[in-house]
């Protein structure tokens, strides 16, 4: 019993020790000297956080003209981490912890975490150069790998896409330089090429005039440049010829339906005609003569059908019996033979 009391008591002593020193060192802390150290730090983090800010603002500011949307936002991303970068430095050193040394550490880390992850810094080198030279932005129509969709978001890693039913495709950037890219969102203009065929008998001239009448009757077709119209060479059933207007790219589905109905209808009162292969089928309401003949010709062999087949089996019946002698005749030879000869047989 006097041994718990005497723990009880040893106890409660250094709890008031500790509660003692805890209260002595915020007493020492808490100094006009270190009060005017932690103001000071409180200000120079409120002057980084408001030059940050400041800077993030200004960036957004600037027109998508000079500064597209990704580039924008992969500045936003760098501009960020150097931020935070900064901020972890200034703490650090507030602790007397040598930034040399870290410095060195995170040299070795990073080969460390290079070889680790070739890929994503493959991705990563990969991004800059796709940002680099401007071969896409946000909103472009993009085939790539076999992949075609509308540009969402362009990052260092990958490029996210949605398809044009509406699927979201992730395109690592190390594909992207990799691969041939088509941006069909490039340019603000595009041109459809619309191959038709006329017939033989067309004359060439008039072909040629009222193919270049089609592009009068389309809302989306641009005069300048102007459309081109040539022939295209002599095909099996026509004289292949080729329709060229020009179109903006936002217009794409709307120029190629317009172009096609044109082609149609200046063809159509120029009482031109489009070749195309044609199938004659013939149906008949009753058994037709080469049917009736076969009828007759399969009527008129079927009993010479059913002779062969009774010849046929009748032949196998005989040679069935004939076996059945020859196996007879070879039991009772050796039946004779088999007998032991005996001289008085013969008297």
């Amino acid at each position: 019993m006097d041994d718990i009391v005497e723990a009880k008591d040893h106890v409660a002593q250094d709890l008031d020790w500790a509660l003692k020193s805890f209260i002595k060192w915020i007493k020492g802390f808490v100094t006009w000297d270190n009060f005017f150290k932690l103001l000071g730090i409180i200000i120079i983090l409120l002057a980084m956080k408001i030059v940050y800010k400041l800077i993030v603002r200004s960036i957004k500011k600037i027109p998508a003209a000079k500064l597209p949307a990704h580039r924008s936002m992969v500045l936003l991303k760098f501009l960020k981490y150097i931020y935070y970068a900064v901020v972890i430095m200034f703490f650090l050193s507030l602790f007397g912890i040598k930034l040399s040394a870290i410095w060195g550490a995170a040299g070795v880390a990073g080969i460390a975490i290079a070889f680790a992850a070739q890929t994503s810094v493959s991705n990563i080198i990969s991004g800059i150069f796709v940002i680099a030279e401007k071969s896409l932005k946000i909103g472009d129509l993009i085939n790539v790998a076999g992949e075609t969709g509308i540009v969402d978001t362009i990052s260092l890693l990958s490029v996210r896409v949605h398809t044009l039913d509406n699927q979201m495709i992730r395109i690592p950037n190390s594909t992207i330089i990799n691969s041939t890219l088509r941006n069909t969102s490039f340019f603000d203009k595009r041109r459809l090429d619309v191959k038709v065929s006329v017939a033989y008998e067309t004359d060439m001239q008039k072909a040629l005039d009222t193919l270049a009448k089609a592009p009068q009757y389309c809302k989306c077709d641009l005069q300048d440049p102007q459309p081109l119209v040539w022939f295209d060479g002599f095909g099996e059933s026509g004289i292949n010829m080729t329709l060229a207007v020009w179109f903006k790219s936002a217009d794409f589905l709307s120029a190629k339906n317009q172009t096609f109905v044109a082609i149609k209808r200046v063809f159509d009162e120029a009482g031109i005609d489009i070749p195309y292969n044609k199938l004659d089928v013939k149906i008949y309401d009753g058994p037709t003569l080469p049917l009736a003949e076969t009828a007759a010709k399969a009527k008129k062999s079927a009993p010479a059908t059913k002779a062969a087949a009774d010849k046929k089996s009748l032949a196998k019946k005989n040679a069935a019996k004939t076996k059945a002698r020859s196996k007879a005749a070879k039991e009772l030879i050796e039946s004779e033979s088999s007998k032991e000869y005996d001289p008085d047989d013969e008297h």
